[in-house]
C-alpha cells in the first residue's frame, strides 16, 4: 500500500483503502485540535487554539465559527445535540445552547478552580466525562500562566448535576475515548507533557456505574505520545501520535497507522457513512477514508 500506510498486522489492511490518499481540508491554521462531527449538519467543528477560534467544515469549504472561543481545545456533542467544549482561558467546561448562550457546566471543584480542561466524551447515559491536566493554563494564550490548584484529575459530570473525581493518579491526563459498548474508557497519559522522562502511553479502565476501576496500561506509541483518540464501530483505538495515526485492537495489539509525517493532535470518524477519519494537528485539517465505520454508542 506505499509508503502511507505501515501494517503491522493484517487485520490493519482490511481497516483501510489502498487507493485512499490523504486530503488537505483546510490549512493555515497555527495548531487544529478538538474535531468532532455534526452529522445532522454534515459539518466538522475543531478548534484553532492559538487563534483562539473554532472553525467549521463542510464539502464547501472551512469557516469561522466561533470567535473569541476561550482557547477552546476538546470538543463533544452531547445527547441533544449541542456543543460541549473544553475552556482553556476560562479554566471550564461549558455548553453553547441552540440559540448561542453559554452555560457554564464546571469551572471548580471543592471550591477550587478547574486547571485547564483539555478533552471530554459524552455517555449515553448524559454524563460528561473530561481531563483536567495542568497544562494549557493561561490567562490568555500569549501571556502568562496561571498556578494550577488541582491535582492533574479526570472528572465525571452527572447528567442532572454533580461533579465527582473519578481518577487522580495522572501526571497529565489528555485525549479519552469510550468503547462501542462504553464498559472502557480509555484515557491518554501524556506525563507532564514536555519532560522527556515523563512515562506517556494509554490506560484502560473498566467502566462501574459512575466510577473507574483498574487503570492497567493498555498502549504506547514509538513516536511522540498518544493526545486524542477514538474507536471505531469493532472497538479498534485510532491514536494520534508523533507520526501519524496509530491503530489497536481491543487486546491492545498494534495493528498499523496511517503515516502523516509529522504530530497528529487528535482523530475523529464522521462523514456521510461514519468511514471517513478526520485528523487534527499543525497547521492543517486532513481526513482519509477508511474501510471501517466510527463507533455509534448505546
Amino acid at each position: 500500500m506505499g509508503g502511507l500506510y505501515d501494517i503491522a498486522d493484517p487485520r490493519f489492511a482490511r481497516l483501510v483503502l489502498p487507493n485512499a490518499g490523504l486530503e488537505v481540508l483546510g490549512a493555515g491554521f497555527r495548531w487544529t485540535e478538538g474535531p468532532v462531527w455534526f452529522a445532522d449538519h454534515e459539518m466538522l467543528l475543531f478548534s484553532d487554539i492559538p487563534n483562539d477560534r473554532v472553525v467549521r467544515w463542510t464539502e464547501a469549504g472551512v469557516t469561522v465559527f466561533l470567535q473569541p472561543a476561550g482557547f477552546a481545545n476538546g470538543h463533544a456533542r452531547d445527547r441533544d445535540g449541542r456543543l460541549i467544549s473544553c475552556s482553556h482561558h476560562h479554566r471550564r467546561l461549558e455548553r453553547r445552547e441552540f440559540d448561542g448562550r453559554v452555560t457554564v457546566l464546571a469551572d471548580e471543584f471543592e471550591g477550587r478552580r478547574l486547571n485547564a480542561p483539555n478533552d471530554v466524551v459524552v455517555k449515553a447515559d448524559g454524563s460528561i466525562w473530561f481531563t483536567d491536566p495542568h497544562y494549557g493554563i493561561n490567562t490568555d494564550y500569549e501571556g502568562g500562566k496561571q498556578p494550577a490548584e488541582l491535582p492533574a484529575t479526570v472528572y465525571r459530570l452527572g447528567a442532572e448535576g454533580g461533579l465527582s473525581a473519578v481518577a487522580a493518579d495522572f501526571a497529565g491526563p489528555n485525549g479519552l475515548c469510550f468503547s462501542p459498548d462504553e464498559t472502557r474508557l480509555y484515557i491518554a497519559e501524556t506525563g507532564k507533557q514536555f519532560e522527556a522522562e515523563a512515562s506517556k502511553y494509554v490506560r484502560v479502565f473498566e467502566v462501574d456505574g459512575a466510577r473507574l476501576r483498574g487503570g492497567r496500561h493498555f498502549c504506547s506509541v514509538a513516536v511522540g505520545n498518544v493526545d486524542g483518540l477514538c474507536a471505531d464501530e469493532d472497538g479498534n483505538l485510532w491514536c494520534s501520535a508523533g507520526d501519524g495515526v496509530h491503530c489497536f485492537a481491543p487486546d491492545g495489539e498494534r495493528l498499523g497507522a496511517i503515516i502523516t509525517g509529522d504530530t497528529v493532535s487528535n482523530v475523529a470518524f464522521g462523514g456521510r457513512q461514519r468511514c471517513r477519519l478526520f485528523i487534527t494537528g499543525g497547521t492543517q485539517l486532513r481526513a482519509i477514508y477508511t474501510n471501517t465505520r466510527g463507533a455509534v454508542r448505546p
